[in-house]
């Protein structure tokens, strides 16, 4: 079973979001999956920059309103 955590990050500005999302990260195994909410609308380009950057997959991105959802799998050591 794929472990899972989530992240409220709506309301906060960049690069708060992020770098929130980086510690939650920490919290999963490798393949864990973490899903973000955030309406920042940087968070849009920050969260694929972040994941190039890291190696971490953007499995999904979408919009809910004004909530852009993310969802990353932690990548393998």
């Amino acid at each position: 079973m794929t472990e899972t955590l989530e992240y409220d990050a709506t309301g906060l500005l960049c690069p708060l979001p992020v770098l929130r999302a980086n510690r939650k990260l920490r919290e999963l195994g490798d393949g864990g999956l973490l899903t973000v909410r955030a309406t920042d609308p940087a968070a849009e380009q920050d969260f694929p920059s972040y994941c190039r950057q890291t190696g971490h997959e953007l499995v999904s991105t979408r919009r809910e309103g004004d909530v852009l959802v993310f969802v990353i799998r932690k990548r393998g050591s």
